[in-house]
């Protein structure tokens, strides 16, 4: 019985919208990605919506659709995953919460202030962990637990806690006033009075202070959003009689393997940024299917983050960097490990640079197979316009990773 390997590469946020500074193309369209591009002429290029009608354009619910299950069944919000990833056991009653640490303006009143940085400077794990643990030992109680992540991102539980709040992610409110996005709903006034009691927590913090001095910006505030319950996904092996793993640097899509019962491989240098380990996380792609793995889901965070914070130059560095360091090695080096594989090539969703947010428009993919490469040579590039053109759109994105692994192609 032929044995196929599949590989799953997943540019986080990498398309995007047209981008006056560079005369009306897309980051996608202008990157120098060679890799890319062959696989847009070898293989299967088309649209599909990976965020189904009614339901927010986050990477939760992109790369639920991406990995094959439906989010209007699975769904249960972004920040349980996160959890699942940094081994915390939620409770059924539990409800996870993203904590990120964010810069807000110095307006004196909470309400007044405006969002500076949903991330704080990319702050590092080494600082934002001391950082934590002080908001941990003011703020921990019975009901409320805060558990420290990677940079700017981590984690509260409030045992017993409600989901039906309204809370905005903060990367969705960069440069504006935060007033008509503070927590409404159940819980509102607990959820805003943790926000309230970090400002003094942090205010004149030894690791901010040492930041101020460096030029950096300062982590003013914790921003709670992402709630949700622990998800109970439909093991990968199941749906798809596959042994795999996930290679990520955030805890999301981490935690979405581990909750599809797959592996997680974790990478050193591994940041989530345009400054990641590349060629480290193809290398352990690579590794895995030595291994006897038989798929893997190799999810890249760094186009999404240039894209947030509007930095045109690091979006295109990062596409060409999964082409370069890691697209390129391992169609190299996958032909000595295996007679033949599959790559699926997308992004989750649209990060637009002039939007520095998520937006819920279809995305191009691409599946290549190695054994096909001959059958239908053209010349195209991967990119936006282009897979529109080619007429296959695919409207239930989570439909997509049966035509993968199951399809002709």
């Amino acid at each position: 019985m032929e044995t196929i390997k599949y590989l799953v590469v997943l540019g986080d946020g990498m398309a995007d919208y047209p981008v006056p500074q560079l005369n009306g193309k897309t980051p996608l369209q202008v990157s120098q990605k060679p890799a890319m591009d062959r696989l847009a002429s070898l293989g299967e290029l088309g649209t599909v919506k990976t965020v189904p009608t009614g339901l927010p354009p986050g990477s939760d619910v992109a790369n639920l659709s991406v990995m094959g299950y439906d989010p209007h069944i699975y769904y249960t919000g972004r920040s349980p995953l996160e959890a699942v990833s940094m081994g915390i056991d939620l409770k059924p009653t539990d409800v996870a919460f993203r904590c990120n640490l964010v810069t807000l303006s110095d307006a004196p009143f909470y309400h007044d202030k405006t969002m500076i940085d949903y991330s704080s400077d990319e702050i590092s794990t080494a600082e934002s962990k001391v950082l934590m643990a002080d908001i941990a030992k003011s703020l921990n109680t019975a009901t409320f637990s805060f558990y420290p992540g990677i940079s700017y991102r981590h984690l509260m539980v409030w045992h017993g806690g409600p989901v039906n709040c309204q809370l905005t992610p903060p990367h969705d409110i960069s440069d504006r006033p935060i007033t008509s996005h503070l927590p409404k709903g159940d819980g509102e006034a607990q959820l805003l009075g943790l926000m309230e009691q970090s400002i003094n927590i942090l205010k004149n913090h030894p690791i901010n202070q040492a930041r101020i001095q460096k030029g950096l910006r300062p982590a003013t505030s914790i921003w709670l959003w992402g709630q949700g319950k622990k998800p109970a996904l439909k093991s990968f092996t199941e749906k798809y009689q596959l042994q795999g793993s996930v290679i990520s640097a955030v805890d999301l899509a981490k935690g979405l393997g581990l909750c599809a019962g797959l592996k997680v491989i974790n990478v050193p240098g591994a940041t989530g940024n345009v400054h990641t380990n590349f060629r480290g996380k193809a290398e352990a792609a690579l590794n895995a299917f030595k291994a006897g793995q038989d798929f893997i889901y190799l999810h890249f965070e760094a186009p999404d983050e240039a894209g947030h914070r509007g930095e045109i130059e690091n979006k295109i560095l990062s596409i060409e960097r999964i082409n370069s360091e890691a697209l390129e090695f391992l169609l190299k080096e996958m032909p000595r490990v295996t007679e033949d594989f599959k790559i699926m090539l997308l992004p989750d969703h649209p990060t637009p640079l002039t939007l520095k947010t998520h937006v819920s428009d279809p995305v191009p993919f691409v599946i290549y197979r190695y054994s096909n490469q001959e059958t239908s040579r053209r010349c195209r590039n991967f990119d936006e316009e282009t897979a529109k053109q080619s007429g296959l759109y695919i409207e239930d994105g989570f439909t997509l990773m049966d035509r993968f692994i199951n399809g002709q192609y």
